[in-house]
């Protein structure tokens, strides 16, 4: 009975990925929201739902009976492996983040002007910002960026980078890249991850026209999109992440259109995720 579950759960996952289609509808309130909350289900929730079963499994034992049916220990053991994995990945990519902030440490501190007035200094002369951490990321800038840029356009870049801290983008993102790496085989993982990449630089962007113009942004944005990364995506959040052409031209599109305020969803827009609690409702039919 263990595997049919799993086998039903695992093709409800597929169905609401599938279900997923890309959308650019961003340019009001309610087409934001639903541009965000549905890129969000169709990434987090198939995982979740396979996390939950794989609980619920492990809750109601490698032995018994659920609604008439025998479990077997066999399939018990794969779900057991499976949340295995699970624990492991945020782990390895823990350990992984941790290292980077070591290295920064190292970094010498360079003082900027604010909003930030100091950040780590990468001797590199390609064009790189950054922040880079956990719940409380550091900013880290390259010699060349701060040998490319001016006064003005350095400020909307360091915005930018401010806004990631405002969002608590790198702790967030952290946790969705471990889902990414639990189930990369599902359908459309890596379209939903840079559509979720490019609403959190949406929002960035976004936040940062509060307080410096949007032409501004823009143009630092060119300057800088073609570089590298240089730390781990998973505690980084960069403004020059590589870009596709046409998500690129979204970004200066939207930074060229009149300034609008930042985009808040709902609290009750993430009342979805209770949905992925549901597979714990199985356990009680387990004897």
């Amino acid at each position: 009975m263990h595997l049919l579950l799993s086998l039903f759960v695992l093709a409800v996952a597929v169905s609401i990925r599938y279900s997923w289609h890309p959308c650019q509808d961003s340019g009001s309130q309610d087409g934001w929201s639903k541009r965000w909350v549905g890129a969000m289900i169709a990434f987090t929730l198939p995982p979740l739902f396979l996390v939950m079963t794989a609980i619920a499994v492990l809750c109601m034992g490698p032995r018994g009976q659920m609604m008439g049916l025998p479990t077997d220990p066999l399939s018990y053991g794969a779900v057991l492996g499976f949340l295995l994995i699970a624990l492991s990945i945020p782990l390895k990519q823990a350990l992984a983040g941790g290292k980077s902030l070591e290295t920064i440490q190292s970094y010498p501190r360079v003082q900027l002007a604010p909003p930030a007035p100091s950040a780590h200094l990468l001797e590199s002369e390609g064009l790189f910002c950054a922040q880079v951490g956990f719940w409380q990321p550091q900013l880290v800038v390259s010699q060349g960026l701060l040998n490319t840029l001016d006064a003005e356009h350095l400020n909307a870049v360091l915005r930018h980078e401010q806004a990631h801290i405002y969002y608590r983008d790198t702790f967030w993102f952290f946790w969705l890249g471990c889902l990414r790496h639990l189930t990369p085989w599902l359908p459309k993982t890596q379209a939903l991850w840079e559509e979720l990449l490019l609403l959190r630089e949406l929002r960035a962007d976004r936040w940062a026209t509060q307080s410096v113009d949007g032409l501004l942004l823009a143009e630092s944005l060119l300057m800088v999109v073609s570089a590298p990364l240089l730390t781990p995506a998973s505690i980084t959040a960069p403004i020059q992440r590589p870009i596709l052409r046409d998500r690129l031209q979204e970004r200066i599109e939207a930074l060229l259109h009149d300034p609008q305020p930042p985009y808040h969803l709902p609290w009750w827009a993430w009342s979805w995720l209770i949905a992925a609690f549901l597979p714990l409702l199985v356990i009680p039919f387990h004897c």
